[in-house]
């Protein structure tokens, strides 16, 4: 596995400088040996003045968050990561790696949760490249590789977890967004640790039952609510039928039977737990006719 190596090269500014001068100096040097017509001396400046000339190849830029790779004739030589104009030897190739934080979003993929019902999910990935050996090297086309990736990652993560708890299952895709986030980070960075990118973020940004068995599942939600909030009202209920009876007995307002006090109960909560208010019925006469 080739692993990125920091290469320092020298200041363009100051090789610009120094070629300069090399190429006046050598340019002054071909007409003295043509004057002096002094033919080894000539071809010596040539040679010195062409060896200049291919010396301006080796100046490259290098711009903020960028990094070049360099090699020499197919073998990896460094890379150079400090921005501005910088000079290295012109016979190296100089391969650009951005390693600026970059974001993509997945395409909506229907798979099935752990409980088997199919859903439709999607994700926004953030990452960046943080060896650009690895990722020059190790994988082909490491932007390509990152999305297949995230998208497999993705996959796998929606048929391990339900879409929503039951019979009491901790974790679910809709109901804990920051846990399934961790774990969708770690998934998808478990499979581009080769490749030279890291994950900073990855969230889902869209999470819903496949249009076949939405209807069904709305209507299951209806009925779990309906459920909760009729279990919360009868609790709630009986909690005020007791406190009543309790502070009829202890003021001794006044005096019932078992058979009053279930009466009274029933109707407390008839009263209570329905969903249309009560029509209240005078009684005339005595309390047991």
């Amino acid at each position: 596995m080739i692993r990125e190596i920091r290469r320092t090269v020298l200041s363009g500014y100051l090789m610009i400088v120094v070629l300069l001068a090399a190429q006046l100096f050598f340019a002054y040097l071909v007409m003295q040996a043509f004057h002096a017509q002094s033919i080894p001396l000539m071809i010596l400046a040539v040679i010195a003045s062409i060896a200049v000339v291919i010396c301006w190849v080796g100046l490259f830029m290098v711009h903020p968050n960028e990094a070049k790779v360099l090699q020499l004739f197919g073998k990896y030589a460094g890379t150079a990561r400090d921005p501005g104009l910088k000079w290295a030897n012109p016979f190296y190739t100089k391969a650009t790696v951005s390693t600026r934080i970059r974001n993509f979003e997945s395409n909506k993929l229907k798979v099935n949760d752990a409980n088997g019902s199919p859903i439709e999910i999607a994700a926004v990935v953030v990452w960046k490249v943080f060896d650009t050996a690895e990722a020059l090297f190790e994988v082909d086309d490491y932007a390509g590789f990152v999305q297949i990736q995230s998208e497999s990652a993705l996959r796998n993560l929606g048929t391990t977890y339900p879409y929503e708890p039951h019979d009491g299952e901790l974790i679910s895709l809709r109901s804990n967004p920051a846990e399934i986030a961790e774990a969708l980070v770690r998934e998808i960075q478990d499979r581009l640790t080769t490749a030279g990118v890291t994950v900073i973020e990855a969230r889902i940004t869209h999470l819903a039952y496949a249009p076949e068995i939405a209807n069904a599942m709305l209507r299951r939600q209806q009925a779990s609510a309906i459920i909760a909030a009729r279990k919360l009202i009868v609790k709630g209920a009986v909690s005020m039928v007791d406190m009543a009876l309790a502070e009829l007995q202890e003021n001794k307002i006044v005096q019932l039977d078992e058979e009053r006090k279930a009466a009274m109960v029933s109707n407390l909560l008839v009263v209570l737990c329905s969903d249309e208010s009560a029509q209240p019925v005078l009684n005339t006469g005595s309390l047991y006719t």
